[in-house]
């Protein structure tokens, strides 16, 4: 999860800044002083768009083009998994599994989320100083009382068509002029400054100051500085946010140009320079608006208003076909983030006959879920909805339709399924040997089933897949491992579903290959009704993570098709799932 959002969050910054400084250099005369700075909220736009819940912006599947689920580098165990009490009962039960050894991407996926947790921690603690800093000034402001300043106050609102009530004072603790405060918003100014200050330096304070009012930049603010903290790895994203804090007054220095007479523009720069020589240090976590600036700043601001001419009625339509025009190149990457982003793991699933019950009582000690299809009354019945929707490995539940590709791609055939075996020692004594379709999915023989994915080959595969919809249809697990623990995942109602496509033959499959696999999965019959199933065991680092008991249950009027699955940190294994299935199923008097 951390390993995907972050690669989301480097490329998308990366992109954006890169393109916004690109087109801010090749286009820079014909953008004007205030598109130069309007142009960067395109950045806060992209910087958002991974943070997006993902079924907002949900339409990455017709974008898939990059795999952000490294193939694992696994190494297998034979692990003998069983339940007793059923073996003494059921001599068709029993769990299969080798242990899938997790290492490399999720050591990774921790190591980036730590780091990327510690670093917005950090940032958060810069955050917390320079908020108790500006608590700091705040009860250190007297307000300015002069008759005279005030009325100039009013008089440069007026101007600006600026109704809010504002606070206006100065304080012993700030060295040049700054605005700050979303709700009441303070406009301080530094203590005695009417005794080195001429009403008309004042008057130009106060127009540039509630610019920075009325273009809404105390709220920006608060954005940039959460971006920041986000995207604290990226130095692109530092580099940005200060050009755009610079763009930012000198579209306010413009903003003043343009109320004031041309040959006042001396004056202005002149008052700006005045503060100069108070230069303060410019953090990077600010919440105010400063008047000054690095002394590179400033002089980049004097040569803006040095060379001000009013803005053509040309300029601002260019500016606004330039602005749109990387809008376009900003939402482009939407699919892409999508696409990256998109939750793969949850299916969404949605039926009016679905009927949602609590067997909370069967799965004590695990996190699970059962479905539950009635092909009679066409209904759904599902205890847990979250989970029933949650796509995890398929393990070897997967084998039912490994085998059936095989059949209907002619690698076997229902009679002649007969592989070798190529003399490899395995744990279990039933895998060294010699293996057909029915003994290969009775003994769950893993070897016999990742010999008929490579005769297949993974396009036929990928596209075998993609045309039953069977769960995230990720391959890049490898050929040998995308169904064990890996890539590929499904969830417990696309397993019914599934399950019911199949027993239906929705695909048009040829029908002695359908008996066929029925044949292999059949587990027993009485009471004048049959069952069948096929369980699956996740074992990673030698616990069982994962149990899975799929199948249907034919009776003399009805067909039921399940699937459960069952969840927990060890002995969720096949074997416990069927316990779990059988006694459900005995208890809706489907199955006795």
């Amino acid at each position: 999860m951390f390993l995907t959002k972050f690669s989301i969050c480097l490329l998308v910054s990366t992109f954006t800044v890169a393109i916004l400084l690109l087109i801010k250099k090749v286009f820079h005369n014909q953008l004007s002083a205030k598109w130069q700075y309007n142009i960067w909220f395109l950045l806060l736009v992209a910087m958002a768009l991974p943070f997006i819940p993902s079924q907002w912006i949900d339409i990455g599947e017709k974008f898939i083009l990059f795999n952000w689920n490294p193939p694992e580098e696994m190494n297998t165990t034979a692990i003998h998994s069983s339940n007793d009490h059923l073996l003494n009962e059921k001599n068709w039960i029993q769990d299969f599994t080798v242990s899938v050894n997790h290492s490399t991407s999720d050591i990774l996926n921790m190591t980036i989320g730590i780091l990327w947790l510690t670093g917005i921690m950090i940032s958060a603690i810069f955050v917390s100083i320079a908020w108790l800093q500006l608590k700091k000034i705040k009860r250190s402001v007297s307000k300015i009382t002069q008759d005279d300043y005030l009325s100039l106050f009013e008089q440069a609102k007026q101007r600006l068509n600026i109704s809010k009530q504002l606070i206006i004072g100065e304080s012993p603790l700030v060295k040049s002029p700054m605005t700050f405060g979303i709700f009441h918003t303070y406009i301080v100014l530094p203590v005695h400054f009417d005794k080195y200050l001429t009403k008309e330096e004042v008057n130009y304070i106060f127009l540039h100051e509630l610019n920075h009012f009325k273009f809404k930049d105390i709220l920006l603010n608060y954005c940039i500085v959460i971006f920041q903290a986000l995207y604290w790895f990226n130095p692109l994203v530092w580099y940005a946010f200060k050009e755009m804090r610079l763009d930012r007054e000198i579209a306010c220095d413009i903003a003043v140009l343009k109320l004031v007479n041309q040959h006042l523009h001396t004056a202005y720069g002149k008052t700006i320079l005045r503060f100069a020589n108070h230069t303060s240090i410019q953090r990077s976590f600010s919440f105010v608006n400063q008047l000054n600036g690095s002394k590179k700043q400033l002089t980049k601001r004097i040569k803006n208003i040095a060379s001000f001419q009013s803005e053509s009625k040309l300029l601002k339509l260019k500016s606004i076909i330039i602005f749109l025009l990387v809008g376009v190149f900003v939402m482009i990457q939407i699919p892409f983030v999508s696409a990256m982003a998109a939750d793969n793991n949850q299916y969404h699933f949605d039926n009016k006959h679905t009927e949602y019950i609590d067997l909370v009582d069967y799965f004590s000690g695990y996190k699970g879920s059962f479905v539950l299809y009635d092909m009679q009354a066409d209904q759904f019945r599902i205890y847990n909805e979250k989970l029933s929707t949650m796509r995890v490995s398929p393990d070897s539940t997967y084998k039912i339709y490994s085998a059936l590709l095989s059949l209907e791609s002619n690698i076997i055939s229902p009679n002649n399924s007969l592989i070798k075996w190529d003399g490899t020692t395995y744990d279990y004594k039933a895998w060294n040997q010699n293996q057909d379709l029915n003994t290969a999915m009775t003994y769950s023989v893993n070897w016999y089933f990742q010999e008929l994915d490579r005769r297949l080959k993974i396009d036929t595969i990928q596209a075998f897949l993609k045309n039953i919809k069977y769960g995230n249809q990720d391959l890049s697990g490898g050929i040998d491992h995308y169904w064990l623990e890996s890539s590929l995942r499904i969830s417990p109602v696309e397993q019914v579903q599934l399950l019911n496509a199949f027993y239906s033959n929705e695909f048009g499959w040829k029908e002695k290959n359908i008996q066929s696999i029925k044949s292999a999965l059949k587990l027993e019959e009485k009471d004048n009704a049959v069952l069948y199933g096929k369980t699956g065991t996740g074992t990673v680092n030698g616990q069982d993570i994962n149990g899975w008991f799929i199948g249907f249950v034919e009776t003399n009027d009805n067909t039921y098709i399940f699937a459960t699955n069952i969840q927990n940190e060890i002995n969720s294994n096949g074997s416990n799932a069927v316990e779990i299935t059988l006694e459900i199923l005995k208890d809706f008097g489907i199955y006795r």
